[in-house]
């Protein structure tokens, strides 16, 4: 079995009902959710926005590969009304998913790159990462996640929608 540390996140709809119907569809189509995050509101990152989003991280235990993964996650993004044309700048949506870490694997295919190449500059996915990962090393920093967090510049904020 293979984990894979996915994030999920959405700034349009009801922004709660669509991180739970991702996480059962990830139950369902990609593999069984071991561990969630908190849930968190975050501003808008690389854009202006006054619709902040709702972020989570899960921890998924898998029988598939990244590829199959990341073909999944674009089909579950679509019946949130995603289409398949990455925009090259960053907008509002309903639900976007990026692949975090697959296991320790360093992975660069075209459309696929794992470890998510900018996760180690953005509060709101080392956020509630290092809720479920604090200790898990980056395997091209060989830094944990929670030294990651301690460096990072990001300055938009990230609450827990817990507390």
């Amino acid at each position: 079995m293979n984990s894979v540390y996915i994030i999920l996140g959405g700034n349009l709809g009801n922004k709660s009902i669509n991180l739970e119907t991702a996480r059962r569809l990830i139950n369902l189509e990609i593999g069984e959710i071991e561990r969630e995050s908190g849930i968190y509101e975050t501003e808008p990152w690389g854009f202006d926005d006054s619709r902040n989003f709702l972020n989570q991280v899960i921890k998924v235990k898998t029988k598939l590969n990244p590829s199959e993964i990341l073909v999944r996650i674009k089909e579950i993004e679509s019946r949130f009304g995603r289409s398949g044309r990455q925009s090259p700048v960053y907008q509002s949506r309903q639900m976007d998913m990026d692949i975090l870490f697959f296991n320790d694997d360093i992975i660069k295919l075209p459309g696929l790159i794992i470890p998510h190449p900018r996760l180690h500059e953005r509060n709101f996915v080392l956020v509630p990462l290092t809720e479920l990962a604090a200790d898990f090393v980056h395997p091209i920093y060989n830094q944990t996640i929670r030294q990651l967090k301690s460096q990072c510049k990001d300055k938009k904020w990230t609450k827990s929608v817990n507390e």
